[in-house]
C-alpha cells in the first residue's frame, strides 16, 4: 500500500478518485490527512472532521479482496478489521451496524465504501480527541503511522469473509436496541435480524449497508 500523507484536503474520497482518474490504478493506494475540510458520510452527508483526528481512504482491486465477500457489506468487512487492529492495542471499540465505530454509546467514527468496476474506495474517518459531547474519541494512544500499517497488512492477508464476519456476529448483540436509518425510518437493530451476508432482515426485505 503506498501511503500519501497531505497537510489538508476538501475530502480524502474526492481526492483519491480524481488521483485515480488522473493516473491510473497500479497498486492500491491510501490518502491520509488529519484536516478535512469537506468529509462525506453515509447517505451522502457531510462529515464534519475537526483537525487532528484521522481522516483516510484507500483503493485497492476486487481481485484482492476474498471471493466470498458480499461487496454490499465491504463496511463491515473494513470496519471490523480496523476494530480489531484497535482492540490489540486496547480499545474497547465495537461496530454499529453497519459501519460506525462506537465506545460505550458515543459514535467515535465511521466507514463509506463504493465499487467502480474493479476497484473498491474506502474512507474512514476517527476521531482522536473531543470533538463535542456528542461524540466520543479514541481511548488509545497510538500514532497514525503505526495504526494504518498494521491495518493494510491485516488487509492484504484477505481474511476470508466467513472469518470475519463469525467474528462480528459474536459483537453484533452489543447494537440490541440502537436504531439505524434506513430509507428514512429509524429502525431498532436487534440480533435476530442480521443474515449470513451482513444485510439485514427487515419484515419481508433484505437491507443492506450500501455505504
Amino acid at each position: 500500500m503506498e501511503i500519501l500523507y497531505l497537510k489538508s484536503v476538501n475530502s480524502t474520497q474526492t481526492y483519491i478518485k480524481d488521483y485515480i482518474r488522473k493516473n491510473g490504478y497500479n497498486h492500491p493506494v491510501a490518502i491520509v490527512t488529519q484536516n478535512q475540510t469537506n468529509g462525506i458520510g453515509s447517505q451522502n452527508n457531510s462529515w464534519d472532521g475537526k483537525e487532528g483526528n484521522l481522516f483516510f481512504s484507500f483503493v485497492i482491486s476486487r481481485s484482492t479482496l476474498p471471493e466470498d465477500l458480499p461487496l454490499q457489506s465491504a463496511s463491515i468487512y473494513f470496519s471490523f478489521m480496523l476494530k480489531e487492529i484497535l482492540e490489540e492495542q486496547g480499545s474497547y471499540t465495537w461496530i454499529k451496524w453497519p459501519n460506525d465505530f462506537y465506545i460505550n454509546n458515543k459514535k467515535i467514527g465511521g466507514t463509506i465504501t463504493s465499487v467502480n468496476k474493479d476497484l473498491i474506495y474506502c474512507g474512514i474517518g476517527i476521531n482522536l480527541s473531543k470533538v463535542d459531547d456528542n461524540y466520543g474519541f479514541l481511548d488509545i494512544d497510538i500514532t497514525i503511522e503505526k495504526l494504518l500499517n498494521r491495518y493494510f497488512q491485516y488487509i492484504k492477508k484477505s481474511h476470508s469473509w466467513k472469518t470475519i464476519f463469525s467474528k462480528f456476529v459474536i459483537e453484533f448483540g452489543k447494537n440490541n436496541n440502537f436504531t439505524t436509518n434506513i430509507n428514512g425510518s429509524k429502525i431498532i437493530l436487534k440480533s435476530n435480524m442480521l443474515q449470513p451476508d451482513g444485510s439485514l432482515q427487515i419484515d419481508d426485505k433484505k437491507v443492506f449497508s450500501l455505504r
